[in-house]
């Protein structure tokens, strides 16, 4: 799970959220000042290493490298959020969790707690899948396994890297994180 601090929603006025580019710039401010990584021998002595332009540059090498990093991660997360589609990277998210699963009593009820959050119609985050994987997901739930979300998952894991990658390496949010981490070099 990604530390909470990565990402705070912008302030709302008056009730009415933030307009779209005050988001975006929230969002990479808010980014920029927490990208850090922290290598295994700084987090003994106390010491972050800022996140590198190598490190972000790698992001759009693939996008399972960027889901790979824990800050390529919460950028794209917060990407989504400005789009109002973080729904497909939580539910991807909520199944990795569920794969590693170990207690049979866990199981089911996680499984449950998934399927009625993201894949139920009119579920409160429902993920955009075909009916054909809706319903084989809907079968899978009724007898759990660790694998009863495979193809659903693997189908928004599919739309997320063929439509929401390519806009996140062209965003504001991406862009501003590269210059940041280059002007830090200078």
């Amino acid at each position: 799970m990604l530390p909470g601090s990565l990402w705070h929603p912008p302030p709302v006025r008056g009730g009415a959220p933030a307009p779209r580019g005050e988001r975006l710039r929230f969002c990479c401010q808010s980014l920029c000042e927490h990208a850090v990584s922290t290598d295994p021998s700084a987090e003994r002595t106390g010491q972050r290493q800022r996140l590198s332009t190598e490190e972000a540059t790698r992001w759009a090498d693939s996008f399972d490298v960027l889901l790979s990093h824990k800050y390529g991660l919460a950028a794209f997360r917060a990407f989504l959020k400005t789009e109002f589609s973080e729904e497909n990277l939580e539910f991807w998210l909520a199944c990795e969790d569920f794969k590693k699963t170990r207690s049979a009593a866990k199981l089911a009820s996680k499984a449950q707690r998934i399927f009625e959050e993201f894949i139920d119609v009119q579920a409160p985050r429902e993920v955009n899948i075909d009916f054909q994987t809706r319903e084989l997901t809907r079968r899978n739930v009724q007898e759990p396994s660790l694998s009863c979300f495979d193809q659903a998952q693997g189908k928004v894991h599919s739309l997320m890297e063929k439509d929401s990658y390519p806009r996140f390496l062209r965003s504001k949010i991406y862009t501003d994180l590269l210059s940041q981490t280059q002007r830090r070099l200078s």
